[in-house]
């Protein structure tokens, strides 16, 4: 009888590299000419799961968000495990953006990632497992299809693949 191999479909994030990447966007922040002088506050939320940037203009704001992205993806952090879900207007006419840190698979991302493995008609079981899907088969070729097919598809959430056996 043939082996079974297997792999984990997860949106896990490395917190120490996301931590990494938010003490090295305020520094750039602080070191930038165009932020002199200005309120410009990165506050990172472990328990909650959120980043609040803290500016004194929309401009500002957009400006430290896309330093923040391009800390993360230096960092080997999908883009998308950050989603800014929030933008109000705080005291002294500054502008607080909310940013919601994405690493869990919900259950309706998990019942379409089975579904699209299901619809590849190739010889692998998908089974939902709490915040992960677990993907079995005989071919280690099948596998690697599934794969594959799963980042070509655009989801909005940060994929990893992982405990490939």
């Amino acid at each position: 009888m043939a082996k079974e191999h297997s792999f984990d479909i997860t949106a896990e994030i490395d917190k120490q590299e996301l931590k990494n990447a938010i003490e090295q966007a305020k520094k750039e922040i602080t070191n930038r000419y165009d932020f002199r002088g200005l309120v410009a506050d990165v506050d990172y939320n472990e328990n909650a799961k959120t980043i609040f940037l803290t500016t004194t203009s929309d401009n500002k704001a957009d400006a430290m968000f896309d330093i923040l992205i391009s800390k993360v993806i230096k960092r080997g952090i999908s883009s998308k495990a950050l989603k800014e879900i929030k933008r109000d207007s705080v005291g002294g006419g500054n502008t607080k953006v909310t940013v919601n840190i994405n690493d869990t698979i919900s259950k309706d991302d998990a019942r379409k990632i089975v579904k699209e493995i299901k619809d590849l008609k190739l010889k692998v079981q998908a089974s939902i497992r709490g915040e992960e899907v677990r993907v079995v088969g005989k071919s280690i070729d099948d596998l690697q299809t599934a794969i594959a097919a799963i980042k070509q598809r655009d989801l909005e959430i940060p994929l990893n693949f992982a405990n490939m056996k």
